[in-house]
């Protein structure tokens, strides 16, 4: 599939293809004409050969209206209407459209359409739900008849993978940056967030990917109980010279988790990574705004760092109270 082709406004969204237009007046050919024409404005401009066929077109006929121009092969039994031009979406339905009735978008294509990581140049990425190997040029299809019917919806009038299935997928071919960059944008986008993801994981033990995404999402949504916190966080502090911290005080028109004043020193937790609303990501910018305003020092560490990253935990407060110690004292 030439993914590569020049964009313009899909076919049927912009003009009425002419061989359509003349033939609207109530006739058999008429009504047939009008329905493939509707037909073509729900999926980006472009028809299947079986759906021509279904509606009444003859081979003859349809022969016939590609030698005129009318319609424009694009794929394997696909059509473009009117023109030949196609937008991205377009040419995303075509690419369903030559692989079958039970095709959907997949993989780094689906991840694409959500807009939470990039497609691969020149290859568009298809999944179908039956057995049997399909060739389709610039297009790769995966054969996965165990693909349940609740993984695939629709968007923007697309069959797509789910959010979570799409993920899952991703975690089996991204390197982990952009397997990383892609559950950011889904949380900042709000495809979905982290703890739905995470909750959806148990159910899928053992599919590919699952694995792999459930430790990345175990990492970065780890969340300490208080107590916990503390137990595991003031010893830290205690070994780089630290006494022991103000919890809980309000600096600067916040509460804080900890607090050393001899230092003007602010530390925060964070239990969840990914779950950040962008109301929650404006008030946190806000807080750190404040303090740095204020002239305080601040640092963030992750609840995962505090319990499983010790040692880097350690050298960070280090370095920060050492630097802090000259200025104030």
């Amino acid at each position: 599939m030439p993914g590569a082709s020049p964009v313009s406004p899909c076919a049927g969204e912009s003009i009425r293809a002419p061989w359509l237009v003349h033939r609207m007046r109530g006739t058999t050919h008429g009504k047939r004409d009008a329905a493939a024409w509707r037909l073509s404005r729900t999926q980006h401009g472009v028809l299947a050969r079986r759906q021509l066929l279904a509606l009444g077109f003859s081979s003859k006929q349809i022969e016939r209206r590609i030698e005129r121009g009318r319609l424009h092969p694009v794929g394997r039994g696909v059509y473009s209407v009117g023109r030949r031009e196609l937008s991205p979406k377009g040419w995303w339905m075509a690419a369903i459209l030559a692989c079958g009735a039970s095709a959907c978008l997949s993989h780094r294509s689906a991840g694409a359409l959500y807009g939470i990581c990039e497609e691969r140049p020149g290859r568009v990425d298809v999944s179908v739900r039956h057995a049997g190997k399909i060739e389709r040029p610039g297009i790769r299809v995966r054969s996965r008849p165990s693909l349940p019917s609740e993984d695939i919806g629709t968007l923007d009038r697309l069959p797509i993978t789910s959010p979570v299935r799409t993920l899952v997928d991703l975690a089996t071919e991204l390197p982990t940056k952009n397997l990383l960059r892609a559950v950011n944008e889904a949380d900042k986008l709000e495809v979905l967030d982290a703890e739905t993801v995470r909750a959806e994981l148990d159910s899928r033990t053992g599919q590919p990917g699952v694995k792999r995404l459930a430790a990345l999402l175990d990492r970065d949504t780890f969340v300490l109980t208080e107590e916990e916190l503390e137990r595991l966080f003031l010893p830290l502090a205690r070994e780089v010279g630290l006494p022991l911290p103000l919890t809980g005080e309000i600096v600067n028109g916040y509460e804080v988790d900890f607090f050393w004043p001899e230092f003007k020193l602010v530390v925060e937790t964070d239990g969840l990574r990914y779950h950040r609303t962008p109301s929650a990501q404006a008030k946190d910018a806000r807080r750190d705004q404040a303090h740095t305003a204020a002239g305080y020092a601040r640092l963030r560490f992750s609840h995962h760092q505090v319990k499983y990253e010790p040692a880097y935990v350690k050298r960070i407060l280090g370095q920060t109270v050492s630097r802090l110690s000259r200025i104030h004292t």
